[in-house]
């Protein structure tokens, strides 16, 4: 882009409006055009400014953000991402946001008062540039299509006749972050599997439980946030607590077992879909599939390298069905892809390979 990136700040406090203008404006590729304190503003607001993102909080006076979503998507819409309270009832409503159209969240906790205060302000600014990025250069190649023909298309490796062996499988990990809720919702409710399915989505505390619940509501297999030393069966789901590391271990007895860890301060994802994924490796050899799908980052590189390693195959999510096309970018860059599938196509190959 060539220009800045137009944000809309919606929250019915002055010194989260206040806070979060500070914390973006520092960036000289940001620019803050508006506020608004309620969502009945918001709405307005939208449809005058036309921004690239909003920022919205979901508990407000006269119009809720959930409300004022639901309008914004309907009357002009745009990239929002919601500003969460860590607690069971903000874990809902954001997993209700993010079905409603919304990109991502933030915690709001966690943009206020966390230690790592300078670490959360480089995740919100490279969130929002990304976000709004990946929808610039969609939109631009939509608009270009038929015209280019693929010259304005990154150059990657992408295999054309990728191929799954069936019945290879005892099990699959998932690694999932930016739109991950909603698209886990297009997948795991469509599985018929009887492995056991380990997913890390990165999200914070309670938010995992909800996800989870959620999930379970829809589907056939059992799908629960995964807790410490519990027998790992097939046909289960297993969500790694946020804020959490989760493995699988072998205990005195020889079953397979979830662990379910505080990780090293310096980790940068808790969870981690590296940890998660060698973990799996270790217990499962070859016999792994590995799904890297839509979010921001490289999570989840190092742990498809090892598996590859010993003869396992992996699943990359492609570019078109990708909310952020960052890990599986990295997957599918690193020639570590047996197979890239648009997300409506992952239940399908999942199910037929298991």
């Amino acid at each position: 882009m060539n220009r800045k990136i137009k944000v809309l700040i919606v929250d019915d406090s002055a010194f989260m409006r206040k806070s979060l203008s500070i914390i973006l404006s520092a960036d000289p590729e940001i620019e803050i055009i508006d506020m608004a304190k309620d969502g009945v503003e918001a709405v307005e607001k939208a449809k005058q400014l036309r921004p690239d993102v909003i920022t919205l909080d979901i508990e407000m006076p006269r119009m809720d953000g959930l409300t004022a979503l639901r309008k914004i998507m309907k009357e002009a819409p745009t990239s929002v991402i919601m500003v969460s309270s860590l607690t069971t009832e903000g874990a809902e409503a954001t997993l209700e946001a993010l079905d409603s159209g919304a990109v991502d969240f933030i915690p709001k906790e966690m943009s206020f008062v966390s230690v790592n205060m300078e670490q959360v302000k480089k995740d919100l600014i490279r969130k929002i540039k990304t976000i709004v990025r990946q929808k610039f250069l969609r939109e631009r190649i939509e608009h270009l299509k038929g015209e280019i023909k693929g010259k304005g298309e990154r150059k990657v490796h992408i295999p054309t006749n990728g191929k799954l062996p069936k019945g290879k499988f005892n099990s699959i990990a998932i690694g999932i972050s930016t739109g991950g809720p909603l698209s886990l919702q297009k997948v795991i409710p469509k599985l018929d599997v009887q492995v056991p399915v380990f997913i890390v989505q990165h999200m914070p505390p309670k938010f995992t439980k909800s996800l989870a619940n959620r999930l379970n509501s829809l589907s056939k297999l059992t799908v629960k946030e995964a807790e410490d030393s519990e027998e790992v069966k097939n046909g289960y789901v297993y969500i790694a607590p946020g804020g959490m590391q989760m493995n699988v271990k072998k205990n005195l007895s020889g079953k397979r077992i979830i662990k379910v860890f505080e990780s090293d301060k310096n980790v940068l994802h808790k969870p981690s879909v590296d940890i998660m994924l060698e973990s799996v490796v270790q217990q499962y050899g070859s016999k792994v599939l590995g799904v890297i799908m839509t979010g921001m980052g490289h999570d989840g590189l190092e742990g498809i390298k090892k598996l590859k390693s010993v003869g396992g195959y992996c699943l990359a999510q492609d570019e078109s069905s990708s909310v952020v096309y960052g890990m599986p970018k990295a997957i599918v860059d690193n020639e570590l892809a047996d197979v890239v599938a648009p997300l409506e196509k992952i239940p399908q190959i999942l199910n037929e390979v298991t």
